[in-house]
């Protein structure tokens, strides 16, 4: 696990310049509140799953409770765990994975309060996996999960409240949906794959970020 110092640093790690920083400074309008929970989503959510990467920022707010506090656009995917301590870090490959098979396997048993209403109403708050999964990141790289996760109504407000606040949600809604991928291109966690032809990638497109397009892959498929 690498350590970073700064909050500040995040721009750097994820590989993002100052043309995309300004972008999302652009979307971020406070004159403009939260649209409808459902309007546009389906838009935000096919881009996210185009797009090359994730750059999502996971705070600890509670011991093992956990929110998104910030989450973009990024060349690649990456995730950066604050803890209650302040110590902020980089969360490796592995440990993404194996967070990701995790929660896959709890969904395919049904208990997981990402998709079962009776557990996300007694849950306090979601664990690190639950927000990993519940991120931008988690549906790039958790993506071979498919429909038993992107089509379900309760992951999807579950994830409306994995954010922090509501103008974090908008943010990154906003900041996919005005993400202009010129070819589709899948994102490994350090570099990403091009797909050159568009006829292959509308083929091989696997679930939308907001539930546009569900995989037919099943769970260990």
């Amino acid at each position: 696990m690498k350590h970073i110092k700064k909050i500040a640093d995040y721009s750097m790690v994820g590989g993002m310049g100052g043309l995309l920083i300004a972008a999302m400074s652009g979307c971020e309008s406070p004159d403009h509140g939260l649209p409808p929970q459902q309007q546009g989503q389906s838009d935000a959510f096919q881009q996210a799953s185009q797009t090359q990467g994730a750059f999502v920022v996971i705070e600890e707010i509670a011991p093992k409770q956990y929110k998104i506090v910030d989450e973009y656009p990024s060349s690649e995917t990456r995730v950066i765990l604050k803890s209650l301590d302040g110590t902020e870090k980089i969360l490796s490959k592995e440990e993404l994975d194996a967070m990701i098979k995790e929660e896959a396997q709890k969904i395919e048993e049904g208990k997981s309060p990402l998709t079962n209403p009776e557990l996300s109403s007694t849950m306090g708050g979601l664990s690190l996996g639950e927000t990993i999964l519940a991120s931008a990141a988690g549906a790039i790289l958790g993506s071979w999960i498919g429909s038993k996760l992107f089509n379900n109504p309760n992951y999807q407000q579950q994830r409306r409240t994995s954010y922090k606040n509501p103008s974090t949600y908008s943010r990154s809604v906003n900041s996919f949906k005005k993400t202009k991928t010129t070819s589709a291109k899948k994102s490994g966690y350090f570099g990403s794959k091009s797909k050159s032809s568009t006829r292959s990638t509308s083929t091989r497109r696997s679930s939308g970020f907001f539930g546009s397009r569900s995989s037919s892959r099943s769970f260990g498929g």
